[in-house]
């Protein structure tokens, strides 16, 4: 992930700054709920972020409506990069938080056109919970879904 991280409050943030025009951008996309930009630390060329207007700093402040655009843009913004730029892959990438990852707390999703050896590493280490913990996890996310 870059290096940057805005610390601005709510309001002010360089994405809310971006979105009412204070800071240019190099715009995509733009519906009533979302908007799509060139990413300025761009991974690849044709790395597009879409945000949703609003400020919400991360998926669990979004409401269903938001929650359903944002998508509904990134697979628009996925289709017209991979018409633009051919990538042999593309990946989406969303943050929550800091220990998530988020850089910018504005929601927002990474729209990331991919090729062999780009230098991009999406690796975790893997854990391999026993079959009955897993259980245990899947019925604590149904209690909670309820």
């Amino acid at each position: 992930m870059p290096m940057f991280v805005d610390n601005s409050p709510p309001g002010q943030c360089i994405f809310c700054r971006l979105i009412a025009g204070e800071i240019p951008s190099a715009r995509v996309y733009e519906d009533e709920l979302t908007v799509a930009f060139m990413d300025i630390g761009q991974c690849n060329p044709g790395h597009v972020l879409v945000a949703v207007k609003r400020h919400a700093a991360t998926l669990f402040d979004l409401t269903d409506e938001e929650a359903a655009a944002a998508m509904r843009s990134a697979r628009r913004v996925a289709l017209a990069v991979r018409e633009a730029f051919d990538p042999r892959g593309l990946t989406l990438l969303q943050a929550n938080g800091r220990e998530g990852d988020q850089t910018v707390f504005h929601f927002h999703m990474h729209v990331v056109p991919r090729h062999g050896d780009d230098g991009i590493a999406l690796s975790w280490p893997r854990k391999d919970p026993a079959f009955e913990v897993l259980q245990g996890y899947a019925e604590r996310i149904r209690a909670a879904l309820a």
